[in-house]
């Protein structure tokens, strides 16, 4: 089980409050976020264990309620970059990994890693080719720049689920499963509905490693129902 990692030491803290001192020319927001970033335990663990995002943790955690990736599973990674995701799926036995994003995403072994969009025809035929078969697990962790305006980080971050509910509708076997992040703010319940329309169990999940202050949330869905219905 993904447990929190340890808090940094004194002496680490006091390398990082010192290394924040020192950083000139910054605006008061970055200046936040790179202080919280180094005094982050999920972001020490990750450099520890060679993960690519701190983000990984949240999808193990998740794994670890829901238990979303089987052995020999063929998983979609949506927005993989920087690859957080596809290592954890890769770590827990998934069998074939493909994860697709606008950004080069360096290689991962064991990874199948393309660069494009996936509403792209030619891109999803792309990873269904990689796939080999239907997908068993489609997931996403996509999330727009914020503008710091809730009701329209809330739209993008509704309208990015809905394309990656979308695509997995079409490439997932069934049975199989899809998670996606979302944000509560009320616009989430049509989609919603259409998500325990054509799954058998729909959750919602707050993994520990998913910051207290963020609005985030993510929507696991499992049990595809083999098509959309009408």
């Amino acid at each position: 089980m993904a447990k929190p990692p340890a808090p940094p030491g004194k002496s680490n803290t006091r390398q990082l409050a010192d290394r924040l001192r020192t950083a000139k020319g910054r605006t008061i927001g970055s200046q936040r976020w790179l202080e919280r970033q180094l005094n982050d335990p999920y972001v020490k663990e990750a450099k520890a264990r060679g993960l690519r995002s701190r983000a990984a943790f949240k999808l193990e955690q998740m794994d670890d309620k829901f238990h979303m990736l089987k052995p020999g599973s063929r998983v979609v990674d949506l927005g993989a970059a920087p690859g957080g995701w596809t290592q954890v799926a890769l770590a827990r036995g998934a069998g074939r990994v493909v994860g697709i994003d606008l950004l080069v995403v360096e290689p991962i072994p064991g990874a199948i890693l393309m660069q494009g969009d996936f509403q792209d025809a030619e891109a999803e035929q792309r990873v269904l080719a990689a796939l080999a078969g239907q997908a068993d697990l489609v997931m996403s962790d996509m999330a727009p720049n914020t503008t710091g305006h809730n009701a329209t980080d809330h739209l993008r971050i509704m309208a990015l689920a809905e394309i990656a509910l979308d695509f997995a509708g079409r490439v997932l076997a069934p049975g199989g499963g899809f998670v996606t992040k979302v944000l509560a703010g009320g616009s989430e319940k049509e989609f919603l509905a259409t998500l325990k329309r054509d799954f058998v169990v729909v959750r919602h999940a707050k993994p520990p490693a998913s910051r207290k202050d963020s609005a985030e949330l993510y929507v696991v869905a499992t049990g595809f129902r083999g098509g959309k219905q009408g």
